[in-house]
Formats: structure tokens, sequence, C-alpha cells
């Protein structure tokens, strides 16, 4: 009988931006990563005699959610990213790229156009937590790898 295996340390995330480089993200420290598409790619106009409209819309913005150990290197590296940008020049706010390969289900995401949504919420407990950053993207491409 077929089947298929997954395996969440065969996904890769490379987060990069020109002012700050690159991070690798191999599992260490990463929780799960969400790539959310929020634009509607159609939509139906009804008349009042029933007749249906139908737009194309191509647009293909969305958001990265991506959740991570707070002691992590990578939620340190996100810090240090977000307090650069809050600092330079506006237009490299969204100079962000986020590149997502996962080999087995042959999946490619490259975002272009990033930019944070807000700091993650900063949990204090008697147990370690993972945080959860929020980046937007203008622009995600979903292909086979």
């Amino acid at each position: 009988m077929p089947h298929s295996t997954y395996s969440f340390s065969d996904v890769t995330m490379v987060i990069s931006h020109p002012g700050v480089g690159q991070f690798v993200a191999t599992g260490a420290g990463l929780g799960s990563i969400t790539t959310i598409m929020t634009t509607d790619r159609t939509t139906h106009d009804v008349s009042a005699d029933g007749s249906v409209m139908v737009s194309k819309i191509k647009a293909r913005n969305g958001s990265h959610s991506i959740s991570v150990q707070q002691t992590s290197d990578l939620n340190r590296w996100l810090l240090k990213l977000y307090n650069y940008l809050e600092t330079a020049a506006t237009n490299q706010w969204a100079g962000i790229t986020i590149v997502i390969r996962s080999p087995q289900m042959q999946d490619l995401i490259t975002s272009t156009g990033v930019s944070f949504q807000k700091l993650p919420d900063k949990p204090y407990q008697a147990q370690g937590q993972q945080v959860t950053w929020n980046l937007m993207a203008a622009d995600i491409q979903q292909d086979a790898a």
C-alpha cells in the first residue's frame, strides 16, 4: 500500500533583509510556520435577475505566522531585525524576503515585500513558552519545489 511521509525537520525557512543579512531556520527553536493568503482570488456579484458576474483578483498578499521558542536564536534574530527596521529609513520597512522549502511535499513558498505586523506577545510563566511573530507579505508565490 503506498504511503507518504511528512517531517517538519525537512522544512527550511530563510528570512533575509539587505540591511541585516539572513537567518536560516532548520528546526532549532522553531515551533511552526503558517502561511495565510489574505485576499480572496475571486468574487461573485449577483444582479437582481440572478445573473452572476465573476471577478478574478490577482492579489497574492498574505501573512506568515512563525512560532518560536522565546529563548531561541531565531527569536533573538527576529527582534534584532525588528529593532533595526524601527529606526531604518521607511523604504527598508518592507524589505524582508521569506523563502520556505519543504522538498518532501514539493513546496516552495517565496514571499517578498514582507514587514512585521507587530511585536509578539511576551509570555512569562513557570515553563518556557513560544512566541508568535506575525509578518505581512505583499506577494506570496507558491510553487512546486
